[in-house]
């Protein structure tokens, strides 16, 4: 379901966060779908399940899941927070293209980077 990566720079708290958020986006989940709890994840990830709670907290926090005490964890009724972090993305994305044509880089350089950065076609 959720793939770390151990040599990445990134804590695995926030590959979680990140896992969970692209599925949610990419309707992964359904609604109503129990997440996976806080214990089992960590023990079918092998990571603490303080790393876990770590992920569940920040994905509560910024509206993409929701707890239910005594039922679990699932995605948040509410496609709003998914939406803004859509469009915190794209000022990101507007944002590095900016910077690329800043730095001199033809608009092809840049859109072989994009490219390559989905997984298409990579830049020599």
């Amino acid at each position: 379901m959720f793939s770390l990566n151990y040599k990445s720079g990134e804590p695995i708290y926030e590959q979680l966060y990140h896992s969970v958020t692209k599925l949610a986006a990419l309707g992964g989940f359904n609604r109503e779908e129990q997440l996976p709890s806080v214990r089992a994840l960590a023990q079918e990830m092998g990571v603490n399940p303080a790393t876990v709670q770590k992920a569940y907290q920040l994905l509560e926090r910024d509206g993409i899941i929701c707890s239910v005490p005594g039922k679990g964890s699932f995605l948040a009724n509410d496609s709003a927070a998914l939406a803004r972090q859509q469009e915190n993305a794209k000022k990101h994305l507007v944002a590095a293209v900016d910077e690329a044509r800043n730095s001199g880089l033809a608009a092809e350089e840049i859109l072989a980077a994009v490219k390559a950065a989905l997984g298409g076609e990579k830049n020599d």
